[in-house]
């Protein structure tokens, strides 16, 4: 199952290093910034290669504005992995709820 979660819920799940942080975005859009500790994956490359770019369980999802994140899961959803995220509102809500970017 797929859970919509806020920034918020993203930083404490993140704090507690029990998952992933993937950003599907587009290269231009990462290095414009990012949420730290981010793996950049375009959503592409997880619908064309998922088990080599999703190697595990619990990862939170994460694009612009929450559409792209929802795809990604659900392609890691179809393959069997069940703790799966997405940042709700993206990198905007994120950046609107003043937490840190990693820009360049």
């Amino acid at each position: 199952m797929i859970q919509d979660i806020s920034p918020q819920q993203a930083q404490e799940l993140l704090s507690s290093g029990s998952v992933d942080l993937v950003d599907v975005r587009e290269p231009n859009e990462w290095s414009r910034g990012h949420l730290p500790g981010a793996r950049h994956v375009p959503l592409q490359r997880i619908k064309s290669e998922p088990s080599t770019s999703l190697p595990r369980d619990g990862v939170i999802f994460v694009c612009a504005a929450g559409m792209r994140s929802q795809l990604a899961a659900r392609v890691a959803e179809a393959m069997g992995l069940t703790r799966l995220y997405n940042l709700r509102g993206g990198l905007q809500s994120w950046a609107t709820a003043g937490l840190p970017l990693v820009r360049g």
